[in-house]
């Protein structure tokens, strides 16, 4: 199974969320953390993930006879590259963008559902806008961007801290030049 193929799917999608920030997690873990996915979903995708080298073996411990596994995500090979986006069709980008809004849906649902959530308080935010820009003001305004958000990206859980999904979507909103 290629990258484009492995990582958009919904309930992989979420998997990767859910290991990303230098977590490590058994596959019980992680059925806890998506409980409106099957346990018996969860364990295929996490294999899948761990065959394809997405998800590797940090640590194993034997509990009540059996192997239990902790997973770490291997960050390197969650990233759809340029080219890969390239070849691309554009059902392929269809298919894509359907699984990531549907990951996203389902990660906020999974918020709203928990016992205290606040939007309020934890600040939530789902805002949309139109910005006129040419190529080169989007390529620069993605760019700094970038930079915020890998400013950032590198931070491991500590007190006070909480992992916060944070997803950008581009795309021209009518042809270009009207």
């Amino acid at each position: 199974m290629d990258t484009v193929d492995l990582l958009l799917h919904p309930v992989r999608l979420r998997i990767v969320h859910a290991m990303s920030g230098g977590r490590t997690q058994t596959t019980s873990e992680l059925c806890a953390r998506l409980p409106d996915v099957p346990k018996t979903t969860v364990y295929r995708h996490v294999g899948l993930l761990a065959e394809a080298g997405v998800l590797e073996v940090a640590d194993e411990q034997r509990v009540h006879g059996a192997v239990e596994r902790h997973y770490r995500l291997r960050r390197e090979r969650t990233v759809i590259d340029a080219d890969a986006a390239a070849s691309m069709s554009v059902d392929d980008h269809r298919q894509g963008f359907a699984a990531a809004m549907a990951a996203l849906l389902a990660e906020f649902n999974t918020y709203l559902d928990r016992d205290g959530a606040d939007p309020s308080a934890d600040i939530v935010g789902y805002r949309q806008g139109t910005y006129w820009l040419t190529r080169e003001e989007l390529t620069e305004l993605i760019d700094a961007l970038r930079e915020v958000l890998l400013s950032k990206a590198g931070n491991a859980p500590a007190p006070g801290r909480s992992p916060h999904l944070i997803s950008t979507v581009f795309f021209p909103s009518e042809r270009s030049g009207h």
